[in-house]
């Protein structure tokens, strides 16, 4: 899996918007004004930090070493994922489930707007 392919997938998602508020090498992904996935392009191995339900991300941490707490990020709500030996299917669950989260944390009118675009 390469960036590329986890990008394609992030944009077919509704009011998906790329940014760079921190540096020109960590892509923000956002929805609604509210990131949901944080790509640092020139680190290697290819890695992603996403929200997740803390219950959720407990489990996770326990049964895949390649995802832990997310460097600068609240560690309970956010993993950083190591893309290499995790399955495909994996990878874009944790992308739609963060995704999913902060949509569910927009506004009603905010989520209306983006349901309806």
């Amino acid at each position: 899996m390469d960036v590329t392919e986890i990008l394609e997938y992030c944009q077919r998602k509704k009011g998906v918007e790329e940014t760079f508020p921190f540096n020109p090498e960590t892509l923000v992904l956002k929805v609604g004004g509210k990131m949901f996935a944080l790509i640092p392009l020139e680190k290697q191995p290819l890695s992603i930090a996403l929200k997740t339900d803390p219950e959720w991300s407990a489990e996770l941490r326990e049964q895949y070493p390649q995802i832990e707490g997310a460097y600068h990020m609240n560690k309970t709500h956010w993993n950083s994922v190591v893309c290499d030996g995790l399955k495909k299917e994996l990878i874009f669950k944790l992308i739609d489930h963060s995704y999913d989260l902060i949509v569910q944390s927009l506004t009603k009118k905010k989520r209306e707007e983006l349901l309806n675009s």
